[in-house]
Order: C-alpha cells, then sequence, then structure tokens
C-alpha cells in the first residue's frame, strides 16, 4: 500500500448541549470518500476495515463517495466492508459520485453488506433516554436523479426537538439546512481538504469556504473530513487521508 495516502486517525472532541450525560465518551468513526475504483481495490479496503474495527467506535457512519464504478466490477474490491462493526451499527449516505456509479444498485448491495442507508430519515441511536437521533440525507446532487433529492425537513419530521441530533450529509454546504432544523453536528467530506494544491481554492469556491475541520454555524457545529481515500491519482499534497473518530460530550 502507498504509505503516502494511508489515513491516519484524527481525533474530533465534540461538545453538544443535549447530549445526555451518560453518553459522554461516545464515539463514531467516520469514514468518507474512499472511492473504490481504479487504483483503490480490496487490499486498502481491508487495512481501513481493520483499522476502524480496532478503535472500537460505538458506531461507523460513511458520509458517500464509497465508491468510483458499478457493483458488478467493485464487488471483490467492497466485500472486506461487510466486516465493518460497531455496538450501534454502520450507516451510509450518498454522495454524488454513488450516482454517477448506479446509486440504486449500490445502495441495495451495501444494505446486503450489513449497512444501514439512510435516505432522508432518523434513527435513534443508542439505548431509551440514553440515546441521541442520527439522521440522514441525500447527496446535494441527487436532485437531478428521479426519486432522489436531500430532504432534512422530512427526515426530522415529528421528532422530539428536545433530544441531540447529528446529521450525515455528503457536502458541507447542506449545512444551511441543518442550521435551519436544530442539528448539533453535522459530519461531512466530499472536499478532500483539497487533496492537491491549488484544488483547496476550488473546493472552497464551491462550498462556500468550507474546505475542512471543525467549525460553528449558528448552534449547528460542523465537522469536515479530509477524506479516507482519494480521487484520481494516489497523490495529496498538504491534505493528508483520515478515518475521523468523533468523541462525544455532553455540556
Amino acid at each position: 500500500m502507498n504509505k503516502a495516502v494511508r489515513p491516519s486517525i484524527v481525533d474530533v472532541p465534540v461538545t453538544l448541549s443535549r447530549l445526555p450525560k451518560s453518553l459522554d465518551g461516545f464515539s463514531i468513526t467516520q469514514l468518507t470518500d474512499v472511492h473504490i475504483g481504479n487504483t483503490i481495490g480490496r487490499e486498502f479496503i481491508e487495512d481501513m476495515v481493520d483499522r476502524t474495527n480496532e478503535m472500537a467506535s460505538d458506531v461507523i457512519v460513511i458520509t458517500g463517495d464509497l465508491v468510483d464504478g458499478k457493483p458488478d466490477r467493485l464487488r471483490e474490491a467492497a466485500a472486506p466492508l461487510a466486516d465493518l462493526h460497531a455496538e450501534h451499527g454502520v450507516f451510509f449516505v450518498t454522495g454524488n459520485h454513488e450516482y454517477y456509479s448506479g446509486v440504486d444498485p449500490w445502495m441495495e448491495h451495501l444494505d446486503g453488506l450489513g449497512i444501514r442507508v439512510l435516505r432522508n430519515e432518523c434513527v435513534s441511536v443508542g439505548d431509551g433516554e440514553d440515546s441521541f437521533d442520527l439522521a440522514g440525507i441525500d447527496d446535494h446532487s441527487a436532485r437531478y436523479w428521479r426519486g432522489h433529492g436531500a430532504d432534512l425537513e422530512s427526515a426530522v419530521a415529528g421528532r422530539d426537538e428536545s433530544r441531540e441530533l447529528v446529521l450525515l450529509a455528503h457536502q458541507p454546504r447542506q449545512v444551511k439546512m441543518a442550521v435551519k432544523h436544530g442539528v448539533g453536528l453535522q459530519l461531512s467530506g466530499h472536499t478532500h481538504g483539497g487533496q492537491v494544491w491549488p484544488w483547496h481554492y476550488l473546493a472552497m469556491a464551491q462550498q462556500g469556504g468550507l474546505l475542512a475541520g471543525l467549525s460553528e454555524h449558528g448552534d449547528t457545529q460542523l465537522y469536515v473530513s479530509r477524506g479516507t481515500g482519494y480521487w484520481g491519482p494516489p497523490v495529496r499534497v498538504l491534505a493528508p487521508a483520515e478515518i475521523t473518530r468523533v468523541v462525544l460530550a455532553s455540556a
């Protein structure tokens, strides 16, 4: 494996005002922008899965752009994803590259691997009162595909607003919706942190100045991962790949 693009483990502490005290230390591993395809194959995925499982996080989330190609072509490379394990489950939301790669077959395939695809829906993570809400929405670009499109309003309709809400949304600019719907934390990817200078400027321009790291938007916090894999050639400059461990704390 090319050590230059092997992701590092990055710890991100996040304090949330509505998180139950009993969930202090609850951990979420975020994988994003893996881009299984021409140069990222089974060896990379096996290593990523092994390291993710060793972290023993409470929940694992994949925030889009997992693949670059059809399921039939990438079935073998993606197979180790079935071994991902977390006590409270493994969840996925679409990125723009899923739509280029055949989104409906991929959602069916991931479901068969034991990965829960969240499509404009909200689930409870935890046990009883010791829990929070986790929502996932389609990618920003999904509106161009029949039957798809981000709809956070429907996802969170009727939920108890006193509960903490974490949102999975592929593109950082989707935080504009998150702020309007009481999201405490949004987890995103898409930008690759720029991946190679000067792509940083292009990524920031597309995403309204958002590139990587933790930021605040009103009462909503946003974490943008630099991505776990890469797109195109196996090169990263000033934007190292990451497997992100978000560690939650109550205010």
